[in-house]
């Protein structure tokens, strides 16, 4: 496919983000969106995955560390086939298998229930530890949020990374810039992003996360460097693809009423 066909697709995941939390009327639309085309670029081209046998062996796995952005990683594992988008609309609702946040015990695809910021990276990185341990082909992905970084467990988690070279590792920010409490800097800065990891042993790379160009360029690069893990700083829009959502932290974790909702649908491009 070429970059054209990628964004198409992110599109629609952004498309089943923002219809799927409007019919919960609860959910996090900002932060998925921000990853939507990095997510894409995952379960679409990079990864090494199988739908049919979401558990093979060999296979790569991604991991959510940011869980309260599961919108977009249940959208992409919809649009990728894993289950019908139809099932995914019934997110949040009372018995539905598509909780708030992603549960490994009732969805195929998800490698790990998460939530609790930054235990996601600290599981990804045993994760890539066993995969050394049992000689596996597969890689390791997770999705960070810069907010997340705030929490302690995140070095802890880097500093095992970057101590046993775990370079079937490979950490993507989704440097958005915001948290539910405002703008990143105001409520407790973390830069510098890129000094920090590079200090814990990293292979930094810092790339426009909107940009499939960029995005498989930095993939190409973590799989190619050898003896350290990589992280991909992607700097993106909160709420992107949508004008009254961009750059707004106050949609952290919000949803969008019917006549917003179909004001966003038909900025991406869907219908209603």
């Amino acid at each position: 496919m070429d970059y054209k066909q990628y964004e198409e697709i992110a599109s629609r995941v952004r498309v089943d983000i923002v219809k799927a939390v409007h019919k919960a009327g609860s959910g996090h639309p900002g932060g998925s969106l921000s990853a939507a085309d990095i997510v894409t670029a995952l379960y679409f081209k990079e990864m090494n995955i199988d739908p049919q046998n979401p558990r093979m062996e060999g296979r790569d796995k991604f991991i959510l560390s940011k869980g309260h952005a599961g919108p977009v990683q249940y959208a992409a594992l919809a649009e990728r086939g894993y289950f019908p988008v139809e099932d995914f609309m019934t997110l949040r609702k009372l018995g539905s298998k598509f909780q708030g946040h992603p549960n490994r015990d009732k969805v195929p695809g998800i490698e790990m229930s998460t939530g609790s910021l930054g235990q996601g990276f600290g599981v990804a990185v045993g994760m890539a530890m066993a995969g050394k341990l049992d000689k596996s082909e597969g890689r390791v992905y997770v999705l960070l949020g810069d907010g997340e970084l705030q929490e302690g467990l995140i070095w802890e988690a880097a500093m095992a990374a970057g101590h046993y070279g775990l370079d079937n590792l490979c950490a993507i920010v989704d440097w958005n810039g915001l948290q539910i409490d405002g703008n990143n800097d105001d409520v407790m800065t973390v830069k510098p992003i890129d000094e920090k990891f590079a200090a814990f042993g990293f292979n930094v790379l810092v790339i426009d996360g909107h940009n499939f160009e960029e995005i498989f360029a930095a993939f190409d690069a973590a799989r190619a460097c050898k003896g350290k893990p990589t992280v991909i700083i992607a700097k993106t829009h909160k709420g992107r693809g949508v004008s009254f959502m961009e750059d707004n932290a106050g949609w952290h974790g919000k949803a969008p009423s019917e006549e917003e909702a179909r004001q966003a649908v038909a900025e991406l491009g869907g219908e209603w």
